[in-house]
């Protein structure tokens, strides 16, 4: 989905590539999921890079056209037979992404849900561009909110899926970027590529170093143009935020955005942005988003059942709620207006 402002900003020592001009780190950008991808390498050779660059433009364009959730594809083709209850038989690695979606909702509890693809419709999210100005209409939304679509309704058999609620719709948005990141790091390893980033309109994953130093990333202030904190990243970590001014329209004052909570069907209202680091990209994909909706009463739960050991949650207000794990690894690069330390996640 396109990120109007990105989550974060990679600040990798642009600085120290003015003080080191033959700092050997490449760079490449391509389009997909919506949104701008940035591919970094660190001492790769002309010939790998360009077999790299290549590789990873053609593997995430065949994957954004198989996830999309609204345009032709292997999962709008799901979808639409999933609607009615029919058993499907799908590729392995549509089924391999299906149920790590459908297993990280669980540990989620149902936070994170993949299988919201027509409450996302009603709010008007699921084009590339939004033109719904106007909540959903409250019967259409009573109604979808009865059925209770859940990844819990869908049973994955061998090749085999099925789904016992016609309400279901699968929407990767919250998902598929982490896991297509995690299908890419796997390549550029199978490439012989070592120290990398793969950021995808601010979300992205590092491995390896920055020469003799680790990846610095900064991440981005909600609402506001700058950086709030900067964090290093060892050797290979997923970095990831959700955020309300991703994705929104406003109406009298009262801005709608599309990260839903599925409890109510309405956008949730208690935080402005979550950032999780966590090794799997996908992951700390599908925690941002349930943590966001969990919101600064609830995240610490949440956090502990998906096994997130690092986090930064801006709640509605601008205060910073973090655990302290995260508060060692971050440096705030501006002042900040409070922050609220949680007990320790493990």
């Amino acid at each position: 989905m396109q990120r109007i402002l990105f989550a974060i900003i990679i600040v990798s020592v642009l600085l120290a590539a003015c003080e080191q001009p033959h700092d050997p780190v490449s760079h490449d950008r391509f389009y997909a999921f919506g949104t701008l991808i940035d591919l970094s390498l660190y001492g790769a050779g002309a010939e790998q890079q360009a077999q790299a660059s290549t590789a990873l433009e053609s593997a995430f364009s065949k994957m954004h056209n198989d996830w999309h959730a609204w345009q032709p594809g292997a999962l709008t083709s799901i979808n639409e037979r999933l609607a009615s209850l029919e058993q499907i038989k799908a590729r392995p690695d549509i089924l391999s992404l299906l149920q790590q979606a459908n297993a990280l909702s669980a540990q989620s509890r149902g936070l994170f849900n993949p299988a919201l693809g027509k409450l996302i419709n009603l709010w008007g999210f699921h084009n590339d561009e939004i033109t719904t100005l106007a909540a959903p209409d409250p019967a259409a939304l009573e109604a979808l909110l009865a059925a209770a679509p859940s990844a819990n309704d869908v049973t994955i058999e061998g090749n085999t899926i099925i789904s016992r609620n016609p309400a279901v719709q699968y929407d990767l948005g919250a998902f598929a970027k982490g896991y297509a990141i995690d299908r890419g790091i796997e390549l550029l390893r199978s490439l012989g590529i070592s120290n990398a980033i793969i950021n995808a309109g601010g979300d992205l994953r590092a491995i390896g170093n920055h020469g003799d130093r680790p990846w610095h990333i900064g991440i981005r202030r909600p609402r506001q143009a700058g950086v709030l904190a900067s964090v290093a990243l060892s050797d290979d970590e997923s970095i990831f935020t959700s955020g309300d001014y991703e994705r929104y329209f406003e109406v009298d004052g009262q801005r709608f955005h599309h990260i839903i909570d599925p409890r109510d069907g309405y956008p949730a209202s208690q935080s402005m942005s979550v950032t999780v680091i966590h090794t799997d990209a996908a992951t700390a994909d599908a925690a941002a988003t349930a943590l966001f909706v969990a919101g600064p009463q609830a995240w610490t739960g949440i956090a502990r059942d998906m096994g997130i050991h690092f986090v930064m949650l801006i709640d509605s207000e601008g205060i910073i709620h973090m655990n302290p794990a995260m508060q060692s690894r971050i440096r705030f690069e501006v002042e900040t207006p409070g922050i609220i330390l949680s007990e320790p996640l493990t």
